[in-house]
C-alpha cells in the first residue's frame, strides 16, 4: 500500500517541479544600450518586466527619473525605475511568449511584443506596429 502511494505521487511531484522549473526568459535583463535592466518574472498567468536599474536613474535636478513621454499626464510623475515595461505575455512554448505589450518610456508608446530564448543565453525582445517587427536582443545581467 505505500509502495502504491509512493508511485502514485512521483508523477505528481514530477509535474509541480517541472511547473515550477524558471523559464529561460526569466531573470535580469540589460537593454542593448546598457541603460536599463528588466527583471522578467510571471506576474499572474502571464511573463511580465519591471526596470530594475536605470545607469542613470536621476534626471538634472538630482530627482529620480520619471514616466515624463506617458500619454497619460497622471502617469507622468511615477519613477522610471519599478515602472513595468512589458506584460501580458503568454507561454506559446518554453523559451517562447507571445501576445504582450512593450512600453516605451523615451515615446511613451506601447507596441505588441513578443520574447524569445535565444540558444547563446541572450533574449530577443520584438516591439511590433501591424506586421512590421523590430528586434533588440538582451543579455543577461550580473
Amino acid at each position: 500500500m505505500i509502495r502504491s502511494a509512493l508511485a502514485l505521487s512521483l508523477p505528481v511531484l514530477a509535474l509541480a517541479t517541472a511547473a515550477s522549473a524558471a523559464d529561460p526568459v526569466q531573470g535580469t535583463w540589460l537593454t542593448p544600450d546598457g541603460a536599463a535592466k528588466v527583471k522578467v518574472a510571471p506576474c499572474g498567468g502571464s511573463m511580465c518586466g519591471t526596470v530594475v536599474w536605470l545607469k542613470a536613474p536621476l534626471d538634472k535636478a538630482g530627482k529620480p527619473v520619471t514616466d515624463a513621454a506617458n500619454p497619460d499626464p497622471n502617469l507622468r510623475a511615477r519613477p522610471v525605475v519599478g515602472l513595468t515595461l512589458i506584460r501580458d505575455f503568454k507561454a506559446a512554448s518554453a523559451g517562447r511568449w507571445t501576445g504582450g505589450k512593450i512600453y516605451d518610456p523615451k515615446s511613451g508608446k506601447t507596441y505588441a511584443s513578443k520574447l524569445s530564448a535565444n540558444p547563446d543565453g541572450t533574449l530577443k525582445v520584438e516591439g511590433c506596429v501591424a506586421v512590421v517587427c523590430q528586434a533588440q536582443t538582451w543579455t543577461r545581467a550580473n
